[in-house]
């Protein structure tokens, strides 16, 4: 299955995702959207709001991937039919910076004027955090230029404050306040759509660029979207500046005497519009205690996007809703727009309170704005936030606000009981091992990282960060992480002082097209003994495998190193004969097989100067999927192991560090075995010598045949089942725990998509970022009869009505137990165990007994269903692919969850993948508990002779 679910109407069931049309097939034209998802469709409504007005416009998107926006591209990539329909280009930046330019030249006067009769282009640029700090200079550019009369641009940046999948935790809103652009924090998916079509909005009305901060939970948000043309009703306010209408007006001259008089425009004409717009349409609203003096209001609160919502799950969990907000005289501000701030709502927020508590994630932003907004005026309550009243930490500057931390700092603030702990269940002690990130099964990544013994070694960004990690380096020196693009660099201004005389630099392809030519480039000019090792995979495989902007072939790149200065090049890749005949690799360039890269790197340490390994291997991923899409053939063998001959010494696991050369318990102990449905074929484990392993070739008449999966149409539905959850007026929540790249943001959002068509709504989060690299990953679904505003889209502590376990490994574990309640919470678990990494390279690493982690999950929960979908996938279907579908119909057999079948199934067939085998999946996991039969019992213990090959 994919990690992607088309977004869907009650009505027609077309799928819409990607294929989005004029027409809505409802009424409120309700759809499921993610995070990404809505963001292409920003383009598509700007676009038709401009029609209905009568304008000819076109749009263009450029930036770069980078988690939590890191799929953004691939989305817009998919939608590029529909979007050129629309006039609305995507063209992939090299950079973030380039990007930048890119958009900029959408709001520079055309020359000749635009063709076919537009009247002009609006812009979307994309980047996470750290692109927006390289954008820096060509924001101030661009933004001090002003956008065209019928352009405009956003700048939406993925805010990781966790930094789940960043070196460091980031923010934007500073760097965007650096470059004087308008700030809007949409907090929920709908906000997100809606902020971003008002941005462009604003930008053309004030002639700023808009910069739009997502955080990662609402970048990986999915949930209920209302699509609806009528749902905005845009206002441009009637506005008098210098005593004329304002009307921006673009200024394109650069001469000396108007560069003053542009900063002049900025921030006394067109900030105030911006100011004035965002009034005008209600970015920013009051709630709670009704606003003004004498209205017995003594407290506010403040907060904007995702943390508002969080806020209002915090005081609602204290038992404040709207109702208990008033009695208790507490005033809420939500911001939309946090820069620049209106002083008018502000003033009117502030009349009568005696307190103002502001809660925001990292820097004091919000709080030093509303400080300065409120000195100059007669009442001045106290404001805290990063500190208290008498100066001591409150609200935490550092890592993720979530409700779990603001709940304290609220009840302490406004005067609240501290709540009545349950008594504690005595959940069974049990030590746990943490299912890490690691390299997919036949990442290049396992190979091209390794090192000489005692080399020194300098990092960056991509997944051969994860190289940090690997016990087989951890005898070498590791350089600290760099920002992308400086890799290698440090060196420069190490190397005069360092008794080392040489290091070795990792550059992803993906890296060195971005922007790491330069750091070679400044390596070659300062004349260090430096090895850059390329590792070429041809695709950004981080982020979700897009191709690389501006990436070149092999050759030409070893043609550009050498013109660059780079003393000797060597080539090792996984198949050296590809090169046979190939005429213009640069000169003196050295191919070899990949086992020589050990042998490679110790001949070019030996060089003086700055030297090249150029890693040549196909991203395994990106392999797999190419081999199932038939654009790759299908290896003609497979590695198996004689589990009689194993001694389960682990040297395999050890060599290839290959997460498809997994442990398996026997009558005699522990042995190995190759699991064949992730094995991506690349036989590194066949470099240990080792007389257990088997190569088979095989052949369409010898390759086992996979069991024919019954047909969705069947007729063999099973009965429903006999009391089914139920959506009351409070929102029923399912925390879903899996494996990363396994399909369990695909079962959350199939949820989230047959919720809609039962017509209930949602709001729901995929917490992924670098888990999704066979790491913990996490969903949340809140499912409601009524739009979910005002809650946070997570399920906090206490709050899952239904644990959905895909791994009892990480649903042991005590951060995810705190999601559940005994008195609420039930829980269906897959009680099959996958190894981690740590278990696959270390044979003195176990995992903890199932039947431990089964009774500690069970401890923590009311009710448990358990059952080793792992086993039944392989035994109904003949892999394990299926695993995942087979236990949400085993949630649903047990009435665990408040949809209908029909829905689920239909949801499965709007996803579109492997849509019969899914269904059937789904319809097993149900009869497995409606009439469970002897194939369907677990097995603890494997006996001899299966030898991976089921």
């Amino acid at each position: 299955m994919t990690d992607v679910v088309s977004a869907v109407t009650p009505a027609g069931l077309q799928r819409a995702g990607y294929q989005l049309t004029d027409r809505y097939d409802a009424d409120d034209g309700t759809v499921v959207l993610t995070g990404t998802q809505a963001i292409t469709r920003i383009l598509l409504d700007r676009h038709r709001i401009d029609r209905a007005a009568g304008l000819r416009t076109g749009g263009l998107a450029s930036g770069y991937p980078g988690s939590p926006l890191g799929g953004l591209d691939l989305t817009l990539h998919r939608a590029a039919a529909t979007l050129e329909t629309e006039d609305i280009r995507h063209v992939p930046g090299v950079n973030e910076e380039l990007a930048a330019a890119v958009v900029f030249g959408t709001q520079q006067p055309s020359p000749g004027g635009f063709r076919d009769g537009l009247q002009g282009v609006f812009g979307l640029w994309y980047g996470k955090a750290p692109g927006v700090d390289r954008c820096g200079d060509a924001f101030k550019h661009a933004n001090q230029f002003g956008v065209s009369p019928f352009g405009g641009v956003i700048a939406v940046a993925g805010d990781d404050p966790a930094a789940r999948s960043s070196s460091l935790p980031n923010q934007s809103e500073t760097a965007f306040y650096d470059a004087l652009m308008p700030v809007l924090v949409p907090g929920t998916t709908q906000e997100l759509l809606d902020f971003g079509v008002i941005g462009l909005e604003l930008s053309r009305y004030s002639g700023c660029w808009v910069g739009l901060k997502v955080v990662t939970n609402v970048a990986d948000s999915v949930g209920s979207v209302n699509l609806a043309p009528d749902r905005l009703s845009l206002r441009h306010p009637a506005l008098e500046i210098d005593g004329e209408p304002w009307q921006h007006r673009q200024r394109i001259e650069l001469v000396p005497t108007i560069l003053v008089d542009r900063e002049r425009d900025l921030l006394e004409r067109r900030h105030l519009a911006a100011v004035a717009f965002a009034a005008a349409n209600g970015l920013n609203r009051i709630e709670g205690a009704v606003a003004g003096a004498g209205t017995g209001a003594r407290i506010g609160i403040v907060a904007a996007g995702k943390t508002y919502y969080d806020v209002r799950q915090s005081l609602a969990d204290s038992g404040l809703d709207d109702a208990g907000l008033r009695e208790r005289g507490v005033r809420l501000l939500k911001l939309g727009m946090i820069y620049p701030l209106d002083p008018s709502i502000v003033e009117q927020f502030a009349d009568g309170l005696e307190h103002i508590v502001v809660v925001e994630e990292k820097r004091d932003f919000i709080e030093s704005a509303l400080r300065g907004a409120l000195y100059s005026t007669p009442h001045r309550p106290t404001v805290v936030g990063k500190r208290d009243r008498d100066g001591r930490l409150l609200v935490p500057a550092y890592g993720e606000l979530g409700v779990d931390r603001i709940k304290p700092i609220l009840r302490r603030e406004l005067g609240l009981p501290e709540p009545v702990r349950a008594p504690s269940t005595g959940r069974i002690p049990l030590p746990l091992l943490n299912r890490t990130s690691a390299y997919c099964s036949g990442c290049p990544h396992n190979r091209s990282t390794v090192l000489p013994d005692g080399a020194v070694v300098g990092g960056g960004v991509g997944c051969h960060g994860m190289s940090y990690f690997d016990p087989r380096l951890a005898g070498n020196q590791k350089l600290p992480v760099v920002p992308m693009g400086s890799e290698g660099v440090p060196w420069i201004g190490m190397s005069p002082f360092s008794q080392t005389g040489h290091i070795f630099q990792h550059l992803g392809d993906g890296t060195f097209s971005h922007s790491g030519l330069l750091a070679v480039r400044a390596c070659v000019a300062a004349d260090v003994n430096i090895t850059f090792k390329i590792l070429f995979n041809g695709y950004v495989a981080m982020t979700g495998g897009q191709q690389i902007a501006g990436g070149m072939p092999v050759p030409a790149l070893t043609r550009e190193l050498a013109a660059e200065g780079v003393k000797q090049i060597i080539v090792c890749a996984d198949d050296p004969g590809r090169y046979r005949g190939v005429r213009d690799l640069a000169k003196g360039v050295t191919v070899l097989p990949r086992s020589e890269v050990l042998a490679a790197q110790e001949r070019l340490s030996a060089v003086e100067g700055v030297t090249v390994l150029i890693y040549d291997q196909v991203c395994a991923a990106e392999a797999r999927r190419m081999r199932r899409s038939g654009k790759l053939p299908k290896p003609d063998r497979r590695v198996v192991i004689n589990e009689l001959v194993c001694e389960g010494c682990g040297d395999c696991g050890v060599k290839s560090n290959c997460l498809s050369v997994q442990p398996v318990e026997t009558e005699l102990g522990r042995k190995t075995q190759i699991h064949q449905t992730s094995c991506n074929s690349d036989f590194s484990c066949l470099d240990g010598d080792c007389p257990s392993f088997v190569t088979v070739r095989t052949t369409a008449a010898a390759t086992p045949r996979r069991p024919r999966p019954r047909r969705a149409d069947s007729g063999e539905v099973p009965p429903e089942p006999a009391a089914k959850a139920s959506v009351s007026d409070k929102a029923y929540g399912v925390y879903l725990v899996g494996i990363g790249g396994t399909g369990v943001v695909t079962v959350n959002q199939i949820l989230a998509t047959a919720a809609l068509l039962d017509g209930l709504h949602t709001a729901g989060l995929d917490q992924t970022g670098m888990s999704q690299k066979a790491g913990a990953v996490v969903s949340h679904l809140q499912i409601g009869a009524a739009p979910v505003d005002d809650r946070t889209a997570a399920v906090t502590d206490g709050q899952a009505d239904l644990y959905l376990v895909f791994d009892m490994l990480s649903g042991a574990a005590p951060q995810h137990l705190a999601r559940t309640d005994p008195e609420r919470t039930v829980s269906v678990v897959a009680s099959s165990l996958t190894p981690t990494s740590a278990v696959v390279t270390n044979i003195a690493t176990s995992l903890p007994p199932s039947d431990a982690l089964l009774e500690r999950i069970r401890d923590a929960v009311g009710r448990t269903t358990a059952v080793d979908v792992t086993q039944l996938s392989r035994a109904l279907f003949g892999d394990e692919t299926t695993a995942n579908v087979l236990l949400l119909g085993v949630a649903y057999q047990v009435g665990a969850l408040p949809l209908s079948a029909g829905s689920i199934e239909e949801a499965i067939r709007l996803n579109g993948v492997a849509v019969d085998t899914n269904i059937a999946a789904f319809r097993a996991g149900r009869r497995h508990v409606a009439t469970p039969t002897a194939i369907d019992a677990p097995v603890a213990t494997r006996r001899l002779g299966a030898a991976g090959l089921d």
